[in-house]
Parts: C-alpha cells; sequence; structure tokens
C-alpha cells in the first residue's frame, strides 16, 4: 500500500502572501502594533518555519512591544487571533486551491492509497483549508492530518514526515510528497521519500536539486497535469 502526502500552504493553496501575511498584518493592529510586513519581509521571514517561531523571531531582531514581559502568552494570544482570521480569509472563499490539487487526490482516492497532509502550520488552520477548500468528502478521505505542535522539530527536520510513516504503517519508499518549498522537499528527503516540488509565489526562485521532479503546478486537463499514476510509479 502507498502513501500519497500534501504539505499544507503553498501546495494546496498559495496561501502564505495574500492569508497568513494579511491575518499577520490584521492581528498587529488589532493588538494596537505598529507594524505591518510587507510581501518581501514576509518572504525572508517564511526562513522561520511555524508562525509563532515566526513572531519571536521578528520581536528577537526587532524589539518586543512594551508591556509584554509574559512572552510565551503573548505570542500565544496574538497567534490564537492570527489563526482567527486566517481562517475568514480561508472561507470567505477568496484563496482558490492551487491547480490539479483536487484532481490529484481523487484519482488517490479513486485508488484507495493512503492521504495525509503534514503540516508544520497551526493545527486548526490546516483542518479548516483541508475541509473548507477541499470539501468534507475529500476532507473524510484523509487519513492523517499532522499538522501544529504535533512534533517537537519542524521542517526542514524530518520528524513530521517519520511520525506519518508510523501513523500510516508504510515505508518510506512507498510514499510520495507534495511539497513547494526547500525545507519541506528536505523533510521530506530526509525521511526516505519521494518528493515532487510545485514551487509557490515565494519559494519559485529555491533550490530544489534533491527533488524527484519539479513542476509549476499539478495541472488540469486540457493542460499538462501530473497523473497520480505517474507519481505512483516512483514507488514501484
Amino acid at each position: 500500500m502507498c502513501a500519497l502526502i500534501f504539505d499544507c500552504d503553498g501546495v494546496l493553496v498559495d496561501t502564505e502572501r495574500d492569508g497568513h501575511r494579511v491575518a499577520f498584518n490584521k492581528a498587529f493592529a488589532d493588538a494596537g502594533l505598529e507594524i505591518e510586513w510587507s510581501i518581501a519581509t514576509y518572504g525572508q521571514l517564511l526562513a522561520v518555519a511555524g508562525g509563532m517561531e515566526r513572531m519571536r523571531h521578528y520581536f528577537d531582531e526587532h524589539g518586543w512591544p512594551s508591556g509584554t514581559e509574559d512572552r510565551i502568552d503573548f505570542i500565544k494570544n496574538l497567534h490564537a487571533r492570527k489563526t482567527d482570521l486566517f481562517m475568514r480569509i480561508i472561507e470567505s472563499g477568496e484563496l482558490p486551491l492551487r491547480s490539479g490539487v483536487a484532481r490529484l487526490m481523487d484519482e488517490a482516492i479513486k485508488a484507495r492509497v493512503k492521504l495525509a497532509v503534514c503540516s508544520t502550520s497551526n493545527e486548526r488552520a490546516v483542518h479548516s483549508v483541508v475541509e473548507k477548500m477541499l470539501g468534507k468528502n475529500r476532507y473524510a478521505a484523509f487519513d492523517e492530518i499532522l499538522a501544529g505542535e504535533v512534533v517537537s522539530e519542524k521542517k526542514p527536520d524530518p520528524e513530521i514526515y517519520h511520525l506519518a510513516l508510523e501513523r500510516l504503517k508504510v515505508r518510506a519508499e512507498d510514499c510520495v510528497v507534495i511539497e513547494d518549498s526547500r525545507n519541506g522537499l528536505l523533510a521530506a528527503k530526509g525521511a526516505g521519500m519521494h518528493c515532487f516540488v510545485t514551487p509557490s509565489a515565494y519559494t519559485v526562485d529555491e533550490n530544489f536539486a534533491e527533488a524527484d521532479q519539479v513542476g509549476s503546478e499539478l495541472g488540469d486537463p486540457p493542460g499538462d497535469c501530473v497523473s497520480f499514476d505517474e507519481l505512483i510509479r516512483w514507488t514501484l
């Protein structure tokens, strides 16, 4: 039995620039902070995996707001507000699925392979993206949705993919991962899995030399598209 595993942000939906970044800025404004992450600034911050980690890194570099003696609670509360705002963006339908995602999942469901999402993003937000954007039937077809603090180390560490192997009860060589970033690619390859990379707006210039294949998108007919059968051949 093989498995098809998806990252979330940048793979299912190109969420970073017009989703997460916008939600962070709205959360900052709601908290009375005079902070606005530009497109370029947020692109640099993406080198830090995880939303809370990203904010902590930014405040360490640029100074913490006054009255934030309890930094742990401050970050948790600010990130919870950001997650609420991000989910509103997802539920509004402003951000479309990336081309070919729904088609590839339907092919995998028809073939009865195991399906999973492995993301270092907030668990609540990831479940919202999968359920709202892909629909309840596809959501119910997933064997595992691993996200948030389910592991102690985030990508490029392969811990989340090792956990997926344990939960799915499959061999690494029988898994194909869809990623969009170098950190995600390194995590998948570090776990011994095959990896197809579809770069997102922020990752298009990254180095994907270790990938099994790189494509601008998964695609839908009548245009060029990557078929499920093509990916699964790597596991045979």
